[in-house]
């Protein structure tokens, strides 16, 4: 069984994505890791660096991300409230469920990522 690489708060956007995104490329790679998750539930393995949603995203240069301190700080939230640690390993669908009750439910999106360019989209929802 594969296991995929998740920066945990794209756990967050996974679930506002909408087809919307930086790129014609990186909208077609997020499209399918986006059905592939839900489709196959595969385990995810938390982590700090880059993933497979990142490997379209135009702002990693050189396998880092140029956001880097901006989205740490979003991961270390999403796995403070969620109660996780960085390299866990789950399936997709317990981690979702995760983010959903005790973020989402919660009314906690604005404490973990609102800052970020994508807010707008995500708040409307």
């Amino acid at each position: 069984m594969s296991e995929y690489e998740l920066r945990p708060h794209h756990g967050l956007c996974i679930g506002f994505f909408g087809g919307k995104g930086y790129s014609d490329e990186f909208n077609s790679n997020m499209s399918y890791i986006v059905a592939m998750l839900k489709r196959n539930d595969p385990v995810v393995k938390l982590v700090k660096g880059t993933d497979v949603i990142c490997k379209a995203c135009p702002n990693n240069e050189d396998g880092a991300c140029v956001t880097q301190g901006k989205v740490t700080a979003y991961d270390k939230k999403v796995l403070e409230l969620c109660g996780l640690n960085e390299g866990d390993s789950l399936r997709w669908s317990r981690f979702s469920k995760l983010v959903d009750s005790r973020i989402l439910s919660e009314n906690r999106l604005e404490e973990v990522c609102g800052d970020c360019c994508w807010n707008y989209i995500c708040s409307k929802l």
